[in-house]
Parts: structure tokens; C-alpha cells; sequence
């Protein structure tokens, strides 16, 4: 039919509820809609196309012919569209994929078993754990256990690879007990597996009471280095628990919806709560949606004909289309009441924060921006012509007061991003006024002292793939003949600002290399210089309050920090203590009478 006869049909149709069923040439169903009222509804689809989305104008393109069902109430008619969806999976309706399935927790054998999450179970020799129902819990109880008993993540395999190669950076961050290194006996690696096991099994609760009681038997039989691993260890479970705690709300069950929008594509994002915790968490990417109320009402109605609960209770980041028909729709599948929410503050709002972060984070990788930062690494690898990407990135700045308060400022970067955890602050020690050269190199002498002489578990322990200075060709030149003489063999380079304090090219021993062309190299050395910087000055900033305060108030016997601060609280300024007679400054909280007259003999000089 051309769109003409379409819009002729269309107008013959009654102003009733119903569903609609648009076919294509070949007869195929491309979109099936629901609608209060039938004729206004249908050929609104056939006549001017101002007001419809491409989307829209590309499926009615597509029509050839339509049916139509009547229906006794819009409520009858959003039953049957979601049944005929469920169906037929129209080319041109939202769709969710179900992928649920059922998952498993799978411990290999041998020597080295290993510990992983799986969709299905092998005959394979493999001991699995399950099944269960939510991939995120899943994943999540793996990630934990991995953790908590220091067991591999990465794709070595063991016996063949163990004692064969220095450890990866978890090994480093003690996050691993780095088998591949030989730092760890295959019994003891058994032995983790098998409380790991056991930990999966019993939960947390019964794993800590066991362990507490091992520990004690330990310590009691003077086995102290394998009881203060099991302390660590109970710690490192109590931490989670802390963790999981935040991620919390004060009613039995709640879902939490979020649908952000780009350019080209959307996220759908779910998280679910049951008994007050964080149970499961799901996301699909879709085609971007023209009206974001209209797509709430069918993503949510999609997602609950895929899942058997409903709860009391649902939290959304946005205005719903006929909500209360929606409401109608999920009373009567869960034969209770239901509550939509729109949360305005307190923790239903952070949720609902925390629930659209996550899909915003999904879209951007999506549009590949883990893949930009990776692609700035390697660009910023050729230009600098370095052997290997520089995944680890640290950098340092200088700051003091025209030489007072030296301090200095280390920031690194783990793949493109900050690694907050890795930040380290120097507090200049080797000489007094300003000198920022000689201040470089104590840093770096220090840093890689650090390195040799720290303990495993330090991030000093890693080392970096390319060291960036705040400053030019003399911090280079200054700062290689530490790092030589100490054996090591790490790229170093300078980050030159302009005369308005923004990065202009990178330094190297013999000269500059321009950036402002390399868009990509520009954007982040940009931002770890401004990091790096920022970080410096904040701890200068600190250090300076503190060194203020202590040329008078703490040079005075009895009077430390709490002292000096509850004197500033009271009198403002040191001006006004100078000038107080000893019963004022003993009527301030903490003074005592003998601190009053050493304050007032010190300011007047008796």
C-alpha cells in the first residue's frame, strides 16, 4: 500500500483501545503498539512526518500494510502488546535480550586450581558451586574471594608457569600471592584455594569464626607469621563487608532505574535490592531514544515480562508515560502493590545517582573510551620513541614559598588514569631555601631508595614505564644520574609550561618536543601535570599552615598542636594571645596556669 491507502485505512479505524501491528512487504511484523485510541494513534504515522524521529520516518518507509485488535481497556491492550512483543521481537520495537541464564563458580583441579565464574557447567573434572541466578553476585563473590585469599586473576598457567617470570602488578600491590614468581609453595596455594572454597560455601560469617579460632590456635602455639596472615585476612574481609554496607538502603526490596542517552546510543541501567543490599545489577546498550519518558514506560515493562519479581517498591531517574497504567500492568503480575518512586534526596537519590554513573560509565566504554586513553598511550609511546607502552606513568612538581616549606608532589598514572592509591608526598629534608633542582633529585634518590628497600605489597615496588617532571631540560639532566647510578633504566622527561602556565611541550636531555599538535599526547599530559601540580601545592599549602603556626605558639614548652589551635579557636589571632594576661589565656580549655604564664613570659620577653 502506499502511505496514502495506509492513512485512508488508518482513519477508518475506531476510536477504541487496541493494538496495532505493522507489517512489511514481505507480511513480516516490523512494530506492534498499543494505543487508547486506535484512529488517532495510527494515522498519526501516515500524514506530515515533521514531528516524527528518523527512527519513526524509517519504520513507517517500511510499512506496507497493518492489523489492529480491539481491546476493552488500554490495560487489555498493554497485556497483548507485551505478549505479541514477547513473540514476535519486531525489528522496530526496544527490545532487551535475555541473557540471564544460570551461573556457575568453577574450581579447576590440579596442582594450581583455579577460581572463575562461568554460564554453564563441563564435564571437565572441575568442582562447581551453584547454580545461581544473578550474574553480578556471582561475579562479585569470585572478585571478593580472589582478593581476600591473594589468588591469580591473569591467563598464566600453573605448574608450567610457576617460578618463571617476575610478578604482574597485582603481585606488586599485594593483591596476589604471585605463584608465577615462586613466592608462594604449592601446599600453601592449595591450602588458599581450599579456604576459598570453603569461604564461597559458608559465607563470611562462619569463614571469620573459623579462621578467628585458627588464628588463636596458631598464636598460642607461638606460629605468629601464619596467624598475622590470617588476621590480615579477616581484615580484608571485614573491609568488604564495610564496603558492601554503603552500597545500602533502609527498605526490604527496591529496583532502581536509569536511562541516559547520547548521540547515538542509550544505556538502560537496573540495580536491584533485596533485604536492604545490593543483590544484582544488569545494563543494556540501545539505539538512542527520541522521548525518554515513552522509552522509561517500555524498558520497564520489557524488563519485568523477563523477570519473575517485582518489588514494592521502584526508583526511576526520570518521568514515566502513563505511569499508572504501567503501575497497573506490574500490580497485577505481582498481585501486590507497587510504588513508583522519583527520589528529590537523602539515599534513594544517591542510589539513583549511583545507578545513572553506572550507565553513563557503560556508554562511554561502549564509545570506546578506554580505547582513546590507550590510543594516547601509544601515541605518546611513538612520539617519545619509548620500547614499550607507558602504562605506568609517574610524575613530580616542586612546591615551597620562595624556598620555605619544600615539598614535593608524586602522581601516577595507571593506563591513562589516575591511581590515587599509588600518590606519594616528600617533605624536602635535604637542604633549606629554594632550589628545585636539588629538591628533584632527593625526590627521585628517595623514591627509588624506596624501591630497593621497601617491603612486597609497597607500590614504590613498581617500576615506572616513564617518570614526567614539572619542569625543563635542567630537572631532566639533574634527575638521570640519580637513576643511572642506582642501576635503573626508566625514561624521564620534562613537562614545559607556557607564560600562562599551560603545557606546551615535553622536555628531553638535548632539547623539546612539541605537543600542542598531538592532540591526544596534549590532552593527557595535560591533566597529569595539572594533577601533579594541584597535589603539590595542596600539600605545600598544609605543610606551610602547619610550619606558620609552629614559629611561635609550639616553640612554647607545653603548648603542642591541640593546645595551639584551641588558643587560635578562642582569641582568632596570635596578636590578640600576645596581648591577653594569663587569667584570659588559663580560661581557654586545656591551658593550665603554668601554660598561661609560660605563654605571657614568652610573648613579653620576662
Amino acid at each position: 500500500m502506499t502511505e496514502k491507502e495506509l492513512r485512508k485505512k488508518a482513519m477508518a479505524l475506531p476510536l477504541q483501545p487496541g493494538v496495532y501491528i505493522m507489517k512489511n512487504k514481505d507480511k513480516k511484523i516490523i512494530y506492534i503498539g498499543k494505543a487508547k485510541k486506535l484512529k488517532n494513534r495510527v494515522s498519526s504515522y501516515f500524514g506530515s512526518h515533521s514531528n516524527h524521529s528518523l527512527k519513526v520516518i524509517r519504520m513507517v518507509e517500511n510499512v506496507d500494510d497493518f492489523d489492529y485488535i480491539l481491546c476493552g481497556s488500554e490495560f487489555e491492550a498493554l497485556v497483548l502488546e507485551c505478549s505479541l512483543i514477547k513473540q514476535h521481537q519486531p525489528k522496530y520495537n526496544i527490545l532487551l535480550k535475555d541473557d540471564k541464564g544460570y551461573n556457575y563458580i568453577k574450581i579447576t583441579k590440579g596442582e594450581f586450581p583455579r577460581i572463575s565464574e562461568c554460564k554453564r557447567m563441563d564435564d571437565d573434572g572441575a568442582t562447581y558451586i551453584g547454580p545461581y541466578t544473578s550474574n553480578f553476585s556471582v561475579k562479585q563473590a569470585v572478585e571478593e574471594t580472589l582478593k581476600i585469599f591473594k589468588l591469580p586473576r591473569c591467563s598464566k598457567q600453573f605448574p608450567r608457569d610457576y617460578k618463571k617470570s617476575r610478578p604482574c602488578l597485582n603481585g606488586f600491590m599485594g593483591l596476589c600471592s604471585a605463584p608465577c614468581a615462586g613466592r608462594i609453595t604449592q601446599q600453601e596455594y592449595a591450602n588458599n584455594v581450599k579456604d576459598a572454597v570453603s569461604f564461597l560455601k559458608g559465607g563470611s560469617v562462619k569463614a571469620v569464626k573459623e579462621m578467628e579460632a585458627q588464628m588463636l590456635e596458631l598464636s598460642e602455639n607461638l606460629q605468629f607469621e601464619e596467624a598475622a596472615k590470617l588476621r590480615d585476612r579477616i581484615k580484608s574481609i571485614k573491609n568488604l563487608e564495610e564496603k558492601q554496607k554503603v552500597v545500602s538502603i533502609n527498605v526490604p526490596e527496591e529496583d532502581v532505574f536509569a536511562l541516559v542517552n547520547s548521540n547515538k546510543k542509550a544505556c538502560f541501567e537496573v540495580i536491584r535490592f533485596e533485604h536492604g543490599k545490593l543483590t544484582d545489577s544488569e545494563f543494556w546498550l540501545i539505539d538512542a531514544v527520541d522521548n525518554l519518558p515513552q522509552a522509561r514506560f517500555e524498558l520497564i515493562e520489557r524488563y519485568y515480562s523477563m523477570r519473575d519479581r517485582i518489588p514494592s517498591r521502584i526508583a526511576v531517574d526520570g518521568e514515566i508515560e502513563d505511569e499508572e497504567l504501567l503501575k497497573e500492568f506490574l500490580e497485577s503480575k505481582r498481585e501486590k502493590k507497587v510504588e513508583f518512586i522519583h527520589p528529590q534526596k537523602g539515599e534513594h537519590l544517591s542510589i539513583v545517582n549511583m545507578c545513572i554513573q553506572n550507565a553513563n560509565e557503560h556508554l562511554a566504554q561502549q564509545q570506546g573510551r578506554l580505547g582513546r586513553e590507550l590510543a594516547a598511550l601509544e601515541e605518546l609511546r611513538q612520539l617519545l620513541g619509548l620500547e614499550k607502552l607507558p602504562e605506568y606513568i609517574e610524575s613530580y612538581d616542586i612546591s615551597h614559598t620562595f624556598g620555605a616549606d619544600n615539598v614535593a608532589g608524586m602522581v601516577v598514572f595507571h593506563n591513562g588514569r589516575p591511581m590515587k592509591s599509588a600518590y606519594k608526598r616528600f617533605a624536602i629534608k635535604g637542604f633549606d631555601g629554594q632550589n628545585d633542582v636539588g629538591s628533584m633529585q632527593e625526590v627521585l634518590t628517595r623514591r627509588f631508595n624506596h624501591y630497593y628497600n621497601d617491603d612486597e605489597g609497597s607500590t614504590f615496588k613498581i617500576l615506572p614505564d616513564l617518570i614526567l617532571l614539572d619542569g625543563g631540560e635542567p630537572q631532566v639532566n639533574a634527575v638521570m644520574p640519580v637513576i643511572s647510578s642506582m642501576g635503573l633504566n626508566v625514561p624521564v622527561f620534562g613537562m614545559v609550561k607556557d607564560n600562562k602556565h599551560r603545557t606546551r611541550a615535553i622536555a628531553l636531555n638535548g632539547g623539546e618536543i612539541e605537543i600542542n599538535s598531538h592532540r591526544q599526547v596534549f590532552t593527557l599530559v595535560s591533566s597529569i601535570q595539572e594533577e601533579v601540580h594541584r597535589f603539590a601545592i595542596s600539600y605545600h599549602h598544609n605543610k606551610h599552615k602547619k610550619s606558620t603556626l609552629s614559629t611561635s605558639l609550639t616553640k612554647i614548652d607545653g603548648i603542642g598542636d591541640a593546645k595551639a589551635k584551641a588558643l587560635l579557636k578562642h582569641f582568632k589571632t596570635v596578636t590578640a594571645i600576645k596581648e591577653a594576661e594569663p587569667e584570659a589565656l588559663e580560661a581557654v580549655s586545656g591551658i593550665s596556669k603554668k601554660n598561661a604564664e609560660d605563654i605571657y613570659n614568652f610573648y613579653h620577653k620576662l
